[in-house]
């Protein structure tokens, strides 16, 4: 080992998405930027951020999986769940007196670390200039703590931060620093998933020590994104792709992708983010979907229900969220020319995702108190969690796709986030909240089968309540399951020949158009269509 160097400094090299894996394999004196001059050697450093996931992911696990598992220069892991939380109990000690000498009499930074080393809680290292380095990381890192966090060096949350660096830099850093050939190799680390503070610091401590870092994220997130943290040089790369992360490869994945189903992706993605409106069947399938109701006249609001979710106003697809433009409307009365009524009525059942409700209540009652099961629902914020909600052993619906059960769970937190269904007397609006939860979780399979059939950029379900108030009343629980069809996207109108209040008693007016034709007909048959006409329709509808 050269000894003609007392200091160490670390520049980032530039490289491209296509550059990086071979300058991360090369040894530090054959990379850009090495160079030994004034008793200070110049290192060349990797720091590469890849936010988000490729189209074809198996080949890039993969290629993870193998920057860990291979036998030459393998690089170290990192993530929240791989990291060795454990620390000797004399070291906690040792960190918990420089923190009250802190507290006591304000230290300086070089003060602070000198107390650091003295009470050997840094690396140790036979090497002077990497012992220099390990020391000048870690007042580089305290230095940007003091700059960001509110009370700097007096901050509370100091003690948690100095302790998972020092620990994580003895469990995971240790002698591959304190016994490399800086000339040669540094430590190389891949940071997986997403970062808790703790972790940006220590993977800042990391990046002034002059390691290589790979810092993957498939969510999109990047941890070194705050702009105190200053990595000019550095890769960003942006994958077309965004999310959560899964647990990190234990082992080679077997499919591979071919080039037309890459392309396909590729495809997919282009006409998707230009907002082009031409999908593939299915191809929203795991997106979250949400309703925008439209306010319409009655004559409009029979062709849009024809019309397909792509197509009409509003519609929007964007951060894995798809908007779909529906109607909710009600029908007061009978208009005068009654073949035209009829007609429409009959046009609408005839549709291929319509579910018609002749028959009051149509829904079950939720008799089980679920004030415990709402309360431990609620995420920070106070609304309903979809995924604590899907976890649970009251939710009925593990059997549908996991895209759909999210959809669903994410319309119940919806409809609790502003609750339209109107207070009973003495009710609060926590009481109306819980009602709305307990209540979603008695959606009926038939409209189930609807939510199953619903390609959210095509044909928008239907929902056709008839009420003449021959057979029951409408319910409250019914009121319910109209609120969550509307803010799953499913249109829906209701019909009441006579002109009474139904929807009215039970859900607030802003959210429904009601149009009223000119008769009012009490105890009004519901007029079935011809056998004939029917047949023909379903014909045409086949070309």
């Amino acid at each position: 080992m050269n000894a003609s160097y007392s200091h160490i400094k670390n520049h980032i090299i530039p490289v491209t998405f296509e550059t990086y894996p071979e300058q991360l394999d090369k040894p530090i004196k054959e990379r850009p930027l090495f160079e030994m001059r004034d008793r200070t050697l110049h290192t060349g450093q990797i720091v590469a951020r890849f936010l988000g996931v490729p189209f074809d992911e198996d080949e890039y696990f993969n290629l993870l999986f193998d920057f860990v598992n291979r036998e030459q220069q393998p690089l170290t892991l990192l993530s929240d769940d791989t990291l060795d939380k454990t620390m000797d109990n004399q070291q906690f000690q040792a960190i918990q007196k420089v923190l009250n000498i802190n507290q006591d009499q304000k230290l300086s930074i070089n003060r602070f670390v000198a107390f650091l080393d003295g009470d050997q809680l840094l690396l140790k290292s036979s090497n002077p200039a990497i012992h220099r380095k390990i020391r000048e990381a870690m007042m580089d890192m305290l230095k940007l703590f003091d700059e960001k966090e509110t009370s700097g060096l007096k901050s509370p949350e100091l003690r948690r931060v100095l302790t998972d660096t020092i620990k994580w830099s003895k469990n995971h850093v240790g002698d591959k620093l304190t016994s490399c050939n800086p000339e040669i190799e540094l430590p190389k680390f891949i940071w997986y998933g997403n970062a808790k503070k703790t972790h940006f610091y220590f993977l800042y401590y990391l990046q002034r020590l002059g390691c290589d870092i790979l810092a993957v994220s498939p969510s999109g997130e990047d941890v070194f994104a705050d702009p105190a943290v200053n990595l000019e040089g550095s890769l960003v790369h942006s994958l077309p792709n965004k999310k959560e992360a899964e647990p990190f490869p234990t082992e080679k994945r077997r499919r591979k992708s071919t080039v037309a189903y890459r392309a396909s992706k590729e495809i997919e993605t282009i006409l998707n983010h230009e907002g082009s409106g031409l999908y593939k069947p299915w191809q929203l399938r795991d997106y979250t979907p949400s309703s925008v109701t439209l306010k319409t006249t009655y004559d409009e609001l029979f062709l849009l229900l024809k019309e397909k979710a792509m197509i009409r106003p509003n519609f929007e697809v964007k951060n894995g969220q798809v908007k779909i433009p529906t109607i909710f409307s009600k029908i007061q009365g009978v208009s005068k020319n009654r073949k035209e009524y009829w007609d429409r009525l009959h046009a609408i059942i005839e549709y291929e995702n319509c579910l018609m409700a002749k028959r009051l209540p149509f829904s079950n009652s939720m008799n089980n108190d679920f004030r415990y099961h709402y309360r431990n629902s609620l995420d920070q914020g106070g609304l309903p969690d979809p995924q604590k909600i899907i976890a649970s052993h009251y939710w009925k619906f593990k059997h549908l796709p996991n895209g759909l059960q999210n959809g669903i769970a994410m319309a119940i937190r919806n409809m609790c986030a502003r609750p339209l269904l109107k207070p009973l007397s003495q009710e609060s609006e926590e009481d109306v909240k819980i009602y709305l939860f307990a209540q979603s979780m008695q959606i009926p399979p038939r409209m189930i089968q609807l939510f199953q059939k619903f390609d959210y950029s095509q044909d928008v379900p239907t929902f056709i309540l008839y009420n003449n108030e021959m057979d029951g009343m409408m319910g409250r629980t019914d009121a319910v399951l109209l609120l969550l069809l509307n803010q799953f996207g499913v249109d829906i109108v209701i019909y009441n020949p006579a002109g009474h209040n139904d929807v009215e008693n039970f859900i607030d007016e802003r959210l429904y158009d009601t149009h009223w034709l000119e008769d009012v007909v009490f105890e009004q048959e519901f007029k079935e269509p011809s056998i004939l006409k029917s047949a023909i329709t379903k014909i045409f509808k086949k070309f």
